[in-house]
């Protein structure tokens, strides 16, 4: 895990140049570490040694290559918000793929409540500024709470670490993704590129390291 250890030193390093340059740096510093953060998290998944299973590895791979088309859609000058919505979606996808290789899908009562109505709460919040958004809106945020619902489902059923990794991990992405849609529609969030940000990197490290086996 030595290679795994440094990519992720790099990648926090790189990240929190990129949130720092959200507050005082350059388009140009925004621009490299931006997708350069992804990148790196992209690669500890890629290297992992003793991979959960080839499969699972990747889907989180491919699941990070569509975050990092959504971190440079978000991030261009003109609103691309749909395009990184739509890029956004397709990695859950590929991200629910992988978890729900290792034991299938499961429906437990109790998970699928608290994510559900975690969901329906948000969307009561951002109902009446969504406008036109609104479908785009609700496809993303049902497919998103899949992800974190499936990734809790995987750990209820397996509990080992790396299940519990990928669950702490979706539910920060839950958490990055609130904040995000709560700032944009309803209501500017002080420090808002700070939370987004340090959770959205935290979820996508949490997920890229799900992929090993620690029993191995």
């Amino acid at each position: 895990m030595g290679l795994a250890s440094i990519l992720t030193a790099l990648a926090m390093i790189s990240g929190s140049i990129f949130i720092w340059s959200t507050y005082a740096g350059t388009a140009v510093q925004r621009y490299l570490f931006k997708p350069l953060t992804t990148v790196l998290i992209l690669g500890i998944a890629l290297t992992a040694p003793t991979p959960i299973s080839e499969f699972y590895r990747w889907m989180v791979v491919i699941g990070m290559l569509f975050s990092m088309g959504g971190d440079i859609f978000l991030m261009l000058p003109r609103d691309r918000f749909i395009f990184g919505l739509a890029s956004f979606l397709v990695a859950h996808l590929f991200y629910i793929s992988a978890y729900v290789s290792r034991t299938g899908y499961h429906f437990t009562g109790w998970i699928f409540v608290l994510y559900a109505l975690y969901t329906v709460g948000l969307l009561y919040l951002l109902w009446p500024h969504i406008g036109a958004v609104r479908i785009p809106v609700i496809v993303y945020g049902v497919v998103l709470t899949m992800m974190g619902w499936q990734a809790a489902e995987l750990w209820w059923a397996v509990r080992d670490l790396s299940a519990l990794l990928a669950m702490i991990g979706a539910m920060l992405f839950l958490l990055s993704d609130s904040t995000l849609a709560l700032n944009k529609f309803r209501a500017p969030i002080p420090q808002r590129d700070l939370i987004v940000m340090a959770t959205y990197y935290s979820a996508q490290l949490l997920i890229a390291w799900s992929v090993f086996s620690f029993a191995a």
